[in-house]
């Protein structure tokens, strides 16, 4: 499925979650019905999927937690918060890097209008992964 196509999959998924709850509730309902919605479309996702992180070949304890993992491509970062933080953005776009995802979606619930919710982001490092470390290099950028 083209990614265009994948993300507004999800996007209208997410639409009819907010049309039906509207924002202010706590982000693990939200993160359910995304779920129910996402099974109701036919696509495939990890909810809750580690995101571990290698370092000179061994694998460390400590990790990540994505919320969910759509088709395999696609992390999606939930909240239910005033406002979206550059933190979230932040750590959305640590996941992609980790993970070697080629695209992420933060989805904030807690606004009026949900497309104001809505950040895409690309992964610029996503085929830059180090062999060495396991890991996106966030540093380095293509020639």
């Amino acid at each position: 499925m083209p990614s265009d196509e994948l993300t507004g999959r999800i996007i209208a998924a997410a639409i009819e979650v907010h049309r039906h709850l509207g924002p202010g509730l706590l982000e693990a309902v939200y993160e359910e019905c995304l779920c129910h919605e996402l099974s109701l479309m036919g696509l495939r996702f990890e909810r809750q999927p580690q995101i571990p992180v290698t370092y000179k070949g061994h694998r460390l304890q400590s990790g990540y937690r994505a919320d969910l993992i759509v088709e395999g491509e696609v992390v999606v970062e939930v909240k239910a918060t005033e406002g979206t933080a550059r933190v979230y953005h932040a750590q959305l776009l640590t996941y992609l890097k980790v993970s070697n995802k080629p695209r992420g979606l933060l989805i904030n619930f807690n606004v009026p209008v949900l497309k104001d919710g809505v950040k895409r982001i690309v992964n610029r490092y996503a085929d830059l992964a180090s062999p060495r470390l396991g890991v996106s290099v966030v540093n380095r950028r293509p020639h």
